[in-house]
C-alpha cells in the first residue's frame, strides 16, 4: 500500500513563500518506509535504513543539496539489501516529485563536478519529467561497509525514475571506492540543489516552451 501526502507549509527562512514539502508512506510485504522532504530546507536529516553506508550517503545528499530529509526504513534485510535500497530510493523520488508540484519557477537543470581526494565525478541532470539514467562508473570491491556496491547504480536509477529526472553520472577518475561513491552522491546533491531552486527571473513560469514538464 502506498500513501502519499503533499503539504504546503510556511518556511521559517522564507516568510513570504510556501515551503515545498512532500511525504510518502510506503508499506509492502518487503519494506515499510516513511519519508518526508523539504526542498527549501537547510540540509537537516534524520535517516535510518538499516544499512549504515546507505544512511551515510543519504545524509550526504541531504546536507549538500540543502533538502531536508527524514527517512525511516524497515526492510527484509534477512533476505538481502535489494528491496531496502530500491524501495527507499523510489519513495524518496516520489516525495521529491510531490514537493516540486508543477515545477513552476525552478532552475530545472543542474550540473556539478565533485572532487574528493584522488577522485573526480561529474553529474548533470534535468528535472524533465522524462526519467533516464546514464551511468558511467565502476567499483572494484563488492561492498562498502555492508552495502553491496552493485546496488548503488540501482539506487540512482530508482530515484531518477520516480522523481522524473534525466540523470547523467560519470566517474572521471578515482581509485578509492569510498571516495568514488561519496563523490557521486555529493555531485548529485549539488546538481539537485541548482535544479530545484527557484529562479526569481522566471517568476512562476514553468521552465518549458510546452507549458509543462513531463507527459
Amino acid at each position: 500500500m502506498l500513501v502519499m501526502r503533499a503539504e504546503r507549509t510556511i518556511a521559517p527562512t522564507m516568510p513570504n513563500a510556501l515551503a515545498r514539502t512532500g511525504s510518502v508512506d510506503r508499506n509492502t510485504t518487503e519494506t515499510k518506509i516513511a519519508i518526508a522532504v523539504n526542498l527549501d530546507g537547510t540540509g537537516a536529516y534524520d535517516v535510518s535504513t538499516g544499512i549504515g553506508f546507505l544512511d551515510h550517503m543519504v545524509e550526504q545528499f541531504s546536507r549538500h543539496s540543502l533538502i531536508d530529509v527524514t527517512m525511516k526504513v524497515e526492510g527484509d534485510l534477512h533476505v538481502d539489501q535489494h528491496h531496502t535500497t530500491e524501495d527507499s530510493a523510489i519513495a524518496l523520488g516520489q516525495a521529491i516529485a510531490q514537493a516540486l508540484g508543477d515545477k513552476a519557477g525552478i532552475g530545472r537543470y543542474g550540473a556539478a563536478y565533485s572532487p574528493m581526494d584522488e577522485t573526480l565525478s561529474r553529474v548533470a541532470l534535468d528535472i524533465s519529467g522524462r526519467p533516464y539514467l546514464v551511468w558511467k562508473a565502476k567499483f572494484t570491491q563488492e561492498r562498502l561497509g555492508e552495502w553491496d556496491t552493485e546496488l548503488i547504480e540501482h539506487w540512482f536509477h530508482s530515484v531518477s525514475q520516480s522523481a522524473g529526472i534525466t540523470l547523467h553520472m560519470e566517474l572521471l577518475y578515482g581509485s578509492n571506492n569510498h571516495h568514488i561513491c561519496e563523490s557521486l552522491y555529493k555531485g548529485f546533491a549539488r546538481a539537485m540543489r541548482q535544479a530545484v531552486e527557484r529562479d526569481p527571473r522566471k517568476g512562476g513560469a514553468i521552465p518549458s516552451t510546452k507549458g509543462q514538464l513531463g507527459g
